[in-house]
């Protein structure tokens, strides 16, 4: 995975005409929409970096990158800056069935799994180190009715002047009171040139592959270890299953031990976008019945067996 640094210099070059915006922007919410992994968060990032940075500009108004608060927020740890997101498991340690962003993350009192460790309440009590405190909440489209509540009264007058940047993949799903308060941005995916020249800016080679399964997204980029990852496994697992039953069970087995939810399937699709249409089709079947085996918290190495096996039947192979 990049560092906070990278992905601050992704989100200047493919972004820049946004930040030429939010830069002068004066209010107390921002809504960031966007398809998934389209750099929303780097963006906000950037965005929070700019609001603290007390030296030069750069072109696009973004923050200057070498001031006590730019390189805090390039290292990872800016005190003015608060991440919200849905809690990702149970109080049992599984995988949540429903994201949701509860009343918890924003009151300490309300809190009672103590899922946040920084509370939004909290948080804004305190004046900020730099310029100003800046709370994003990535994925408001999973804030809780009450949460979200909790919110308006800060987004309407927000302690010492602080700023909160939404995230959404799909504005129909945050709540209307939210919308109505926030000053809208719409983050497009970007060009194979601007991906190729944002891999030359963070010092790395030219990627084809790697351009092509990011499609404009620069979260892509910043993930692209654990993306490359993905890639060879999931071609892997399909050479194989062509091999013989044997062969297809044990790469399903090495598939599972490795089977990254945030990248694995969109990998498997992309290696199959050469497939006839309905070889892709029933492909894309036999994934989508793994992930809600694996979301029903079946068996996994079972799930993987039956899997495979679907999976050969589908790409003839059986």
């Amino acid at each position: 995975m990049s560092t906070a640094a990278d992905a601050l210099r992704s989100a200047v070059t493919l972004h820049g005409p946004l930040l030429e915006q939010t830069g002068v922007f004066g209010g107390n919410a921002l809504l960031l929409t966007g398809p998934a992994r389209v750099g929303k968060l780097a963006l906000a990032q950037a965005v929070a970096a700019q609001h603290n940075c007390t030296g030069t500009r750069g072109m696009y108004g973004e923050a200057c990158g070498q001031c006590p608060s730019c390189r805090a927020l390039a290292a990872g740890a800016h005190p003015d800056l608060l991440l919200i997101e849905p809690r990702a498991t149970t109080t049992t340690g599984k995988v949540a069935r429903r994201k949701l962003i509860p009343i918890g993350a924003v009151l300490e009192a309300r809190d009672k799994g103590g899922e946040y460790d920084v509370h939004v309440f909290e948080f804004l009590e305190v004046r900020p180190t730099h310029r100003r405190r800046v709370v994003i909440v990535n994925g408001a489209e999973y804030l809780g009715q009450e949460a979200a509540n909790a919110l308006l009264k800060l987004i309407e007058e927000p302690p010492h002047g602080a700023l909160f940047v939404f995230l959404a993949e799909d504005l129909r799903s945050v709540l209307p009171t939210i919308v109505s308060r926030s000053a809208r941005l719409n983050v497009t995916p970007a060009t194979d040139r601007a991906m190729e020249f944002a891999l030359s800016a963070q010092g790395r080679p030219a990627d084809e592959v790697l351009v092509a399964f990011a499609a404009g997204r620069a979260g892509v980029l910043e993930n692209h270890e654990t993306v490359h990852a993905a890639l060879a496994g999931a071609a892997e697992f399909t050479e194989a299953l062509g091999v013989g039953l044997l062969t297809a069970l044990e790469a399903a087995e090495r598939l599972e031990k490795h089977w990254d939810p945030a990248w694995h399937p969109e990998a498997l699709r992309f290696t199959w976008r050469t497939l006839p249409p309905h070889q892709r089709a029933r492909a894309d079947t036999a994934l989508e019945a793994l992930q809600a085996a694996l979301e029903s918290y079946a068996s996994p190495s079972l799930s993987f067996q039956v899997f495979a096996l679907n999976l050969r039947d589908a790409l003839g192979h059986a």
